[in-house]
């Protein structure tokens, strides 16, 4: 179900996305059903007569729940499950449902129960028939008790503090993992793009590993680091494989996922991957700068990497297999135009990226006597004359 506000820019009219969310969620879409409307409902967010029609379609194909993607208040969410008698779900938690079965390292877990919970503390709204008011008092008798929502709450209140000190820990390691990389001067390469944009199928070429790499939305959520080798620079880099993202993606989980982002604002070049193959392209590369800049990343050098160019018509092939582009006035940027899956353009990219490792080198120091002096260069090596 899709909703569009007054002149909602990026509306996605066709609900592909969310389709492809749900698929990534294990549902499988039986309908489709679009709105417009100048401001939401604050009872059932689409207003009456598209709420019956809801639920004829829901009785007419036995559909097992319904999806909106927008964000739905607490109780417009619980109106409409009792209008139309099956779960109602939002793109913010079918988000975390995704996060939550793809996690697999202990930071990533922690990281998607934090966001969990904070969703679920907004929508204690006595939305389940067990929050009644409890009797309290000596023996099973006596004056008012704490109401079970209460109870409910201060429950979740203490798992997220427990949560946030167990992710300050990691943060702490991460940042010592950091600084070590800092101290052997690795060069750091983080690639960010959005969701199903082929990043780690990207990295899984770059550096030979087998991070899960699937054709799914948020197939990888959990960072991995490997060491690339580049020859052009006889030189090794930390390349580093981050989570997507993808839009209206919720502020709790970008909160929540702080310790992961942080591997894209602290990396000396970003890799942004971008789907040369989707029609969308633009608006998702806009999406990724707007993440960026909200986890402080949006200073990091960019180098743009458009994947999937093996999926384009020779009509839409670039003409030159790199080039530059001007990201905004006075900004330039390199763009290479590669295919992980064929191998197209990637010798191109590692030359950038080497490139890239050799400007950010600290210059070589001159060879000096023991006493200071500079030493008078070795035969054969190449000095510059001063201009006449």
């Amino acid at each position: 179900m899709g909703v569009s506000i007054g002149h909602q820019p990026g509306f996605d009219a066709s609900l592909d996305e969310l389709a492809l969310l749900a698929a990534s969620a294990g549902d499988e879409v039986v309908e489709r059903v679009v709105a417009r409307r100048k401001a939401p409902d604050p009872a059932l967010f689409v207003g009456s007569g598209k709420a019956d029609e809801i639920k004829a379609l829901v009785a007419a194909t036995q559909a097992d729940g319904v999806i909106f993607d927008q964000a739905l208040s607490p109780a417009q969410q619980r109106n409409l499950e009792r209008h139309l008698g099956v779960p109602v779900a939002d793109r913010t938690s079918l988000i975390l449902d995704i996060f939550a079965d793809r996690a697999q390292s202990h930071e990533g877990k922690l990281q998607v129960e934090l966001a969990r919970l904070q969703y679920m503390a907004t929508r204690l709204v006595r939305r389940w028939s067990h929050l009644e008011r409890q009797q309290g008092g000596i023996g099973t008798r006596g004056g008012p008790g704490e109401a079970q929502i209460e109870l409910d709450r201060r429950m979740i209140g203490d798992r997220i503090k427990s949560v946030k000190e167990r992710l300050e820990k990691v943060k702490r390691q991460r940042g010592t993992q950091r600084k070590a990389r800092e101290r052997r001067g690795s060069f750091r390469v983080s690639l960010v793009g959005y969701t199903n944009a082929g990043k780690s199928t990207l990295f899984n070429t770059l550096v030979k590993a087998r991070s899960y790499a699937a054709d799914q939305l948020f197939a990888t959520l959990d960072t991995t680091t490997r060491s690339l080798w580049l020859g052009q620079a006889q030189a090794s880099v930390s390349l580093s494989d981050t989570v997507g993202f993808i839009r209206d993606l919720p502020h709790k989980l970008v909160e929540a996922f702080e310790a992961t982002l942080q591997e894209a604002a602290d990396a000396d070049l970003l890799l942004h991957v971008i789907d040369a193959a989707s029609p969308a392209w633009a608006e998702q590369q806009a999406e990724v700068e707007r993440v960026l800049a909200e986890i402080g990343a949006d200073t990091v050098p960019q180098l743009l990497v458009f994947n999937k160019c093996d999926l384009l018509e020779a009509s839409q092939q670039a003409r030159e297999a790199a080039d530059w582009v001007e990201a905004a006035p006075g900004l330039r940027r390199r763009r290479v135009f590669a295919s992980a899956r064929t191998g197209q353009g990637l010798d191109l990219l590692r030359q950038a990226i080497a490139e890239a490792a050799l400007a950010d080198a600290p210059p070589a120091a001159a060879p000096t006597l023991p006493d200071g002096s500079p030493a008078a260069p070795t035969p054969g090596s190449a000095v510059l004359a001063p201009a006449a």
